[in-house]
């Protein structure tokens, strides 16, 4: 079970479509004052070196944040044109790199630590079962000096989160709570843990903002997810947002080469009311720098409440 290891896939496509959408999110929960506190109930290591031996294995980020990067703000020549959640985006990925070469690339850890506000006392916690990438996730936080505003756990994120919602009240007595589920579906029994996870959660904390990101590929239960996840957020009453990006196949390819993961979702219950019209724009964008061959497509879907 502990095969998977995010570092071979850090800044491909769905990342790229997992951290805007999470960053337009964030931006607008922030808008308000109170405090927020932030769930990533599988963190993974954190940082992730896109020179270094995993990526370059994989290569997924040439694909990805590379490629975007790359099109919309060239070195050289004229930029595409961007929308501004791919602007926020890229705003956050460069100030990791801050010598103008892409070699760092946060994940959503430190995606939201990056947006964590101090003087709103924002709280982040991060789960990580994986032993090496919790070791590994543990000291890059710790250089962070954050102090109890991050605390990591090496546990299972779906059990870790039951204590944490509903979350404490900020100094204004409102509860507020983000919690992004991006598991590695590598068993095929996380598909089951987030339904379970997310029905139990939306009972105990229903106004909360709940993020769930799964990869599209044949499989019956990654088909199933998003419409059990609708019925869920349709009986509790509660708004959702579903977007999915695929970039088609990679035409180099020949017919019997594995593919890899060409498309994700991302499944957004309680979403910003901002968050539609932000993916209208952005959608069409990423498809058109990212799209690479057959099958590829974008989609967005609102709906509940």
């Amino acid at each position: 079970m502990f095969s998977y290891r995010h570092a071979f896939h850090a800044g491909n496509h769905a990342d790229v479509l997992k951290h805007t959408v999470l960053i337009a999110t964030l931006r607008h929960l922030m808008q308000k004052e109170a405090g927020l506190t932030m769930v990533d109930t599988h963190a993974g290591a954190g940082l992730y070196r896109l020179d270094g031996d995993y990526t370059e294995t994989g290569g997924e980020a040439k694909d990805g944040v590379i490629k975007l990067m790359g099109t919309l703000r060239p070195a050289l020549g004229k930029a595409a044109p961007s929308t501004p959640a791919i602007d926020e985006y890229l705003d956050l990925i460069e100030s990791f790199n801050p010598s103008g070469s892409l070699r760092v690339y946060p994940g959503s850890p430190f995606v939201m630590h990056h947006l964590l506000r101090t003087e709103s006392r924002d709280k982040l916690k991060l789960f990580e079962l994986h032993p090496t990438d919790s070791r590994t996730l543990s000291a890059n936080i710790a250089q962070l000096e954050a102090g109890r505003q991050v605390a990591v756990a090496q546990e299972d994120g779906f059990e870790g989160l039951k204590p944490l919602l509903p979350p404490p009240p900020s100094a204004t007595g409102s509860r507020r709570a983000l919690v992004l589920m991006d598991p590695s579906y590598e068993l095929k029994s996380d598909y089951g843990k987030v339904i379970a996870c997310i029905q139990e959660q939306i009972k105990r904390f229903p106004t909360g903002t709940y993020l769930v990101w799964y990869p599209v590929i044949p499989r019956p239960e990654a088909h199933d997810l998003p419409r059990r996840l609708k019925t869920l957020s349709n009986q509790a009453k509660r708004p959702w947002l579903h977007a999915t990006l695929a970039i088609g196949q990679d035409p180099s390819h020949g017919p019997d080469d594995r593919p890899g993961l060409t498309a994700s979702g991302m499944f957004v219950i309680n979403p910003p009311h901002t968050l539609k019209a932000s993916l209208q724009a952005t959608l069409p964008v990423l498809l058109d720098v990212l799209g690479r061959g057959k099958g590829k497509a974008q989609s967005l879907d609102t709906g509940g409440g």
